[in-house]
């Protein structure tokens, strides 16, 4: 028998009807493909009828991957906390920059490694290679996204699966301070000095720091109880009751330099770190307080060179260049966990000091310093193998 042929639309494509089943009312539905040739729109509509086989709604071929992103971020924030919701709608809005139109069932896996390259080799916000880790998160918020997809019979596989990280992709720099600039923050008067030293010796995290008031802390108890925390609606900060998570309402014993320095301090208003003109910190408002403090630390500490000369007044509007490497005030709390492990404090204390809610995120931690401080332990056993080699060799030389 031959084959049947259609009819050659005006477009001159050829159209093929597949038969989809009988829809909620009793009516028969189709898709209808094309192609240029006959044998083309066939085998389009064989690829139709298998992918129809194997459970695929093909109704959802136009759907883009912008579509899907945007069903998956609500449900993926339910789940986690607002640093990483705001890190996963990062990520979602960068990879929207190249597929959000696409359709998702036409999405290859060379299209999403060759974007995964580019950002390993340039960060568009930093100009640098991408860390490892958010390769990673990026990777991984892909990932999921395909998942739900294939979850709702878009797709039968996830061309994510495929896609590799390079092995030279840098680590995320997560260090500590050093005891100079440790230094550098006792020595450094700013109005951030406070919002710093709590930070430091404390370990609060920025959302906790913001709308901590002075009935907060009892300096005969030596605590600080973190209760609420911020969290950010377009430019504002909005204070809601407890912390990023559950274990994040806790009490924090803090240290005999940090109670001194607190009883030192004038209580001019209710909270512990105020905007110039009073109130609770926005985000611009906080960076702006930052980025202050950090150009008069580089101003009274950095060390310039001879070709750097450094400005009359710290106030030179032609602009101090830096020297000094940039402070977080995550690595403030960084530098809290990290005086904890040499302390000799345990894991599950110092995650009740920190308020992580997994204390396997405290150990992850101490797991990394083990590695460091093991590392450099093994060096000494190294030096000394030289050392005593070289003395070896210098008792035989004298005997000859």
């Amino acid at each position: 028998m031959a084959k049947k042929k259609n009819a050659v639309r005006k477009d001159g494509r050829i159209a093929v009807q597949v038969y989809l089943g009988l829809d909620g009312e009793g009516k028969r539905k189709y898709k209808t493909v094309y192609g240029q040739t006959q044998k083309e729109a066939d085998d389009i509509a064989s690829e139709v009828r298998a992918a129809i086989g194997r459970g695929i709604d093909v109704t959802a071929a136009r759907d883009t991957f912008g579509e899907w992103a945007r069903r998956w971020l609500p449900l993926k924030t339910l789940e986690v906390g607002r640093s990483q919701e705001e890190t996963y709608t990062s990520r979602v809005n960068y990879l929207s920059k190249f597929l959000k139109d696409t359709p998702i069932q036409k999405i290859k896996h060379i299209d999403l490694q060759e974007i995964i390259n580019s950002l390993a080799v340039k960060n568009p916000n930093t100009g640098k290679p991408t860390s490892k880790r958010l390769l990673q998160t990026t990777k991984s918020t892909l990932f999921q996204i395909f998942e739900l997809a294939i979850l709702n019979r878009v797709l039968d596989f996830n061309p994510v699966a495929a896609v590799k990280i390079s092995k030279n992709a840098p680590a995320s720099k997560r260090r500590a301070l050093t005891d100079t600039e440790k230094h550098w923050i006792h020595a450094t008067q700013h109005r951030a000095k406070t919002a710093a030293m709590i930070m430091l010796y404390a370990g609060l995290r920025r959302g906790e720091l913001i709308p901590l008031t002075w009935s907060d802390i009892d300096l005969k108890e030596k605590t600080i109880n973190v209760s609420k925390s911020v969290e950010r609606v377009a430019n504002t900060f909005v204070v809601k009751d407890g912390a990023k998570t559950e274990a994040g309402v806790r009490t924090i014993d803090i240290p005999d330099i940090l109670a001194d320095f607190l009883s030192s301090q004038k209580r001019e208003g209710i909270l512990i770190c105020e905007k110039v003109c009073g109130g609770m910190h926005t985000e611009s408002s906080f960076r702006q307080m930052w980025d202050s403090y950090l150009s008069e630390l580089n101003y009274q500490h950095g060390d310039f060179s001879p070709f750097q000369n450094k400005p009359k007044s710290k106030f030179d509007p032609t602009g101090i260049p830096f020297v000094i490497e940039h402070i977080t005030p995550h690595m403030l709390r960084h530098t809290f966990a990290t005086m904890l492990y040499f302390a000799g404090v345990d894991v599950l204390t110092a995650a009740d000091q920190l308020g992580h809610s997994n204390p396997k995120m405290t150990l992850s931690i101490y797991t990394h310093l083990d590695k460091v401080h093991k590392r450099k332990s093994m060096s000494k056993l190294n030096d000394y193998l030289k050392s005593a080699s070289q003395m070896q060799v210098s008792n035989i030389a004298k005997t000859q």
